[in-house]
């Protein structure tokens, strides 16, 4: 009896001492899992939420909701000036933001590419397909005393020499309107539509097709070009003015003198006795 119970009491502490130990060593796995978890928590980089474009957008185009999504991007390593929020990319009750620069697809939107919100992107941005920006040099005379103000319309006229016209020399000056209702999109280097403030400028900027800005530099680098405000709400179709100096003056030209030509008359010669006569007779064709 004595040797069954020894028996049993050393397999029960052999059962026990192999617990201990399975157990101890499934604390030893957990254990160094548990360090590598950490270790690999360690190593990994923490990420935030920011807007980033979902397509490729250029310059001068206006930034909509649509055009722009969340991706995740690593925290350590955010660019200056992202977006986190849709609310501090598009204010509520503001007008939209204009891209500056290109921005390819999952670029993250910075405030350096953007501007801010209904500030003008500059002139390019106004320019249409096929329209330049020209500038004209004015001054105090030609610039209508620097109230024209981006978003004004002008006529444009020129004064110069036109040899077609005769006078002294062969030459003749003439004012000529050479360009109606031109806008104006930058007064010197500014292009608030919202100043109020008069500026005598040396250039205005206008928007013309290609070959209007032919016909300003032909009329610039030969003679004066003067401006002339058009009204707001002037939709008066201008046409075709010329003054000279003659018109200008109510000179009016005597119109020449038509020479006569003289009548050709023909004759013949005959005897009458002694007598001589001349008898008148039709001329031949």
């Amino acid at each position: 009896m004595r040797a069954v119970f020894g028996l049993v009491l050393i397999v029960g502490l052999g059962l026990a001492g192999f617990a201990v130990y399975m157990v101890k060593g499934y604390f030893d796995q957990q254990a160094v899992a548990l360090a590598e978890q950490r270790a690999v928590a360690e190593q990994a980089v923490p990420t935030v939420e920011l807007i980033a474009m979902n397509r490729t957008i250029n310059y001068g185009e206006i930034l909509t909701k649509e055009d722009v999504s969340f991706i995740r991007y690593a925290e350590p390593f955010l660019p200056e000036g992202v977006f986190l929020t849709a609310e501090e990319l598009f204010p509520e009750d503001q007008e939209p933001r204009i891209v500056l620069r290109q921005m390819d697809a999952m670029e993250p939107v910075l405030a350096s590419k953007v501007t801010e919100p209904g500030e003008d992107a500059g002139l390019a941005s106004r320019l249409g397909k096929g329209i330049r920006a020209f500038a004209i040099n004015v001054d105090a005379t030609s610039g209508v005393s620097g109230f024209l103000r981006p978003g004004d319309n002008v006529d444009v006229y020129w004064t110069g020499q036109n040899t077609a016209n005769g006078g002294m020399g062969g030459y003749s000056e003439v004012t000529r309107l050479i360009a109606t209702n031109i806008p104006i999109i930058a007064v010197d280097q500014d292009t608030a539509t919202n100043s109020s403030i008069a500026m005598v400028a040396k250039t205005v900027t206008v928007a013309v097709n290609q070959n209007q800005g032919a016909t300003l530099t032909q009329a610039q680098s030969s003679g004066r070009l003067t401006l002339a405000l058009v009204g707001m709400n002037d939709d008066t179709v201008a046409e075709a003015i010329e003054v000279d100096q003659k018109s200008l003056l109510g000179v009016e030209e005597a119109a020449p003198e038509v020479a006569q030509a003289e009548e050709k008359i023909c004759t013949i010669r005959t005897n009458r006795g002694v007598e001589k006569v001349e008898i008148q007779i039709p001329c031949p064709k």
